[in-house]
């Protein structure tokens, strides 16, 4: 699986194209906003979409996906349905912080812990992993050791949680319970910032040390 990482809008937020070098097909996870730079991205590459998967709510990471699934003719999957209060409420969110016009929009298949989804010959397992938002997924593929993991944990930092319906307790509990059973070695893509590993978080992150550590 090749990868390749689009940082989008004004709040640099990781876009990732997921590309099944088998098949041709391609997932694109979390498209906030830039439409036509990621379908340049997507253009270059040579891949087909297949579908867009989405890790939460939060207008930042979802601003292009109702536009993009409704041109493109795109299924949705994702995020879990604790988050359908941030997709009814997108247009409002992107007004209220100065983004580009975003659509409401409902995806074709909720995800909940252990449903896994399949794009071209390509396999990701999901885990539900709230705190930031209710209803935050991440999706891992286990052969790659590759998990994408939102806005969940960053390379020396955690997601935010005070929005509407986060929570700080619940979000490093996600983090314990979650993402370091993945492994030490799984390489993690955070929606802002650089790329990161389990192992790297688990022994530096300064706000998972001591008892969340």
């Amino acid at each position: 699986m090749n990868i390749q990482i689009i940082p989008v809008t004004a709040y640099a937020q990781n876009c990732s194209l997921l590309c099944c070098e088998t098949s041709g097909s391609a997932a694109l996870v979390d498209p906030g906003g830039d439409v036509e730079e990621i379908l340049a991205v997507v253009d270059k590459t040579g891949v087909t979409l297949e579908k867009i998967l989405v890790t939460h709510g939060h207008f930042d990471h979802v601003g292009a996906v109702g536009r993009m699934a409704r041109e493109l003719a795109l299924p949705i999957e994702g995020p879990h349905e604790d988050d359908r209060f941030l997709l009814e409420t997108v247009p409002q969110w992107c007004s209220q912080f100065g983004f580009p016009p975003g659509e409401a929009f409902e995806p074709a298949r909720w995800l909940k812990q252990g449903d896994r989804v399949r794009f071209g010959e390509q396999m990701l397992d999901v885990h539900h992993c709230p705190g930031h938002t209710p209803g935050h997924i991440v999706f891992f593929h286990g052969v790659e050791r590759i998990a994408v993991v939102g806005d969940v944990i960053f390379q020396g930092s955690i997601g935010r949680t005070d929005f509407p319906r986060g929570d700080h307790a619940t979000l490093l509990q996600s983090i314990r319970e979650r993402i370091w059973p993945l492994g030490d070695d799984v390489t993690l893509l955070p929606g802002h910032g650089p790329t990161t590993t389990v192992g790297e978080e688990r022994a530096h992150n300064p706000f998972l040390q001591g008892a969340y550590g």
